[in-house]
């Protein structure tokens, strides 16, 4: 659940408690004579603090939701996106247009974010979460894994250690259409890991992997179709090889 929506449920519920208390009757008096405030309660005899056990206990179980295959996922993408950034880093010393460094900006900043979700999810869960080192060498990933183990190169659009190492290779032109070629392969990965989630009996239960999953569909799929653009746009000459 978002953030924003738990604290609108905490909201509506303290409101509903607030307002069982202008119904309710009685209330004693202070030791100085004084009427004493009771704590207010519902119509149904719920306390704020009771009310609030409510909802930290529905808040418990809606995270009981998710199963191995929800976790796989979080976990395999928290590895896809780093390797997005880590070929996103390459750009800035040997793109040859700005359209590319915008692109490739864009993608730093919306993968790092996703994967801070994704951290956080697995975290909520108990589950061990891969932690993300960006250095000068590159972008490395430790720890995590699910229950079924993880191969972070089996995943679909991953690229292998020798397509980055010729993208590093490359500069100017040769670079620009190299990187939207891998871009978008690499991007297609992360939209057919998440129709095989989708796929898959009883994952996506969890309302935040629903709503992640179909975030990372759609915003996936929207930049591939702006890369295919840019690559149909450049010089037909060109060869990045």
């Amino acid at each position: 659940m978002s953030v924003r929506r738990s604290c609108g449920i905490r909201i509506l519920l303290i409101a509903l408690a607030a307002g069982g208390c202008a119904s309710s009757g009685g209330g004693g008096t202070s030791d100085g004579g004084v009427p004493s405030q009771p704590e207010p309660r519902t119509s149904e005899g719920l306390s704020n603090a009771e009310m609030e056990a409510i909802y930290e206990a529905r808040i418990a179980a809606s995270r009981n939701r998710f199963t191995p295959a929800d976790v796989h996922f979080m976990t395999g993408m928290i590895h896809h996106h780093a390797q997005a950034i880590e070929i996103s880093r390459l750009v800035p010393d040997r793109a040859s247009s700005s359209s590319i460094e915008i692109l490739a900006s864009r993608i730093i900043n919306s993968q790092n974010d996703e994967i801070a979700i994704m951290q956080r999810w697995l975290a909520d869960r108990g589950q061990p979460v891969p932690e993300v080192h960006v250095t000068e060498g590159g972008v490395m990933v430790h720890g995590g894994g699910d229950a079924r183990g993880h191969s972070m190169h089996s995943m679909p659009g991953m690229l292998t250690a020798d397509q980055i190492r010729e993208l590093a290779g490359s500069r100017g032109s040769a670079f620009d259409r190299l990187f939207l070629e891998l871009m978008i392969e690499h991007h297609l990965g992360a939209v057919t890991m998440v129709r095989e989630l989708i796929a898959t009996d009883g994952a996506v239960q969890d309302e935040d992997v629903f709503r992640f999953a179909s975030d990372v569909h759609v915003d996936q799929a929207t930049e591939v179709a702006r890369m295919e653009r840019m690559l149909a746009a450049l010089p037909e000459s060109e060869n990045p090889r």
